[in-house]
């Protein structure tokens, strides 16, 4: 997963630049004009699910990534793999990661409180996935959509985790600041990971 992402953001950053440019003037607009409150970790966490959404999009339709032919049987190709080998992290693990996010914005952004609509989502999104992948000439394998499906399940459980922790927090840690404050440092976190900046540093360093 972190390939992916890593390759994606390499490829897709003037898309990712020109689209938060846009659509964060046009939001900024629209708050304005309707003279809503400016929360800044809840507009970042919105633009967060967005990218994330152009990138698993760019990773579905231009990353090669298929082999094989279609698999319809449930459970043929998790598995076919070795816990030890290579493929069943990127192939198995992998998928349940790239929708562990899906899973918690969704369940954050609209206020999920039970996971049958995070099961019902994430089922269309993934199974559109895989059906778009037949008309651009890749395969559909039913084990993706289980794949995706538990990540979107294990990323709302995540979610009611942390809703229902923050009940019990102080209500210092529940101030606009301090929440921003996290947001921005994960998101940061993120961003040196799945960007490989942090060699860019070290290897500036070293010289």
């Amino acid at each position: 997963m972190k390939f992916a992402l890593t390759d994606a953001l390499s490829n897709a950053w003037p898309m990712i630049i020109i689209f938060t440019v846009i659509l964060s003037s046009l939001r900024i607009s629209y708050l304005f004009v309707k003279k809503e409150k400016f929360v800044l970790y809840k507009e970042l966490l919105l633009l967060s699910f967005l990218i994330y959404i152009l990138l698993l999009f760019y990773i579905v339709s231009f990353q090669d990534s298929s082999y094989g032919s279609s698999n319809f049987i449930p459970f043929e190709e998790i598995f076919r793999y070795d816990l030890n080998d290579k493929l069943f992290f990127t192939n198995v693990v992998g998928n349940i990661l790239l929708f562990i996010p899906f899973g918690l914005f969704i369940s954050y952004i609209l206020g999920i409180k039970k996971v049958i609509p995070i099961i019902i989502l994430t089922l269309i999104s993934s199974i559109s996935i895989e059906v778009t992948q037949i008309l651009i000439g890749r395969v559909f394998d039913v084990d993706d959509v289980i794949l995706n499906l538990l990540g979107g399940i294990i990323g709302f459980y995540i979610y009611k985790i942390f809703f229902n922790i923050s009940y019990k927090l102080p209500s210092i840690f529940k101030k606009d600041w301090f929440i921003n404050m996290i947001v921005i440092l994960l998101i940061l976190i993120l961003f040196i990971f799945f960007s490989d900046f942090y060699k860019y540093l070290i290897g500036t360093v070293i010289k």
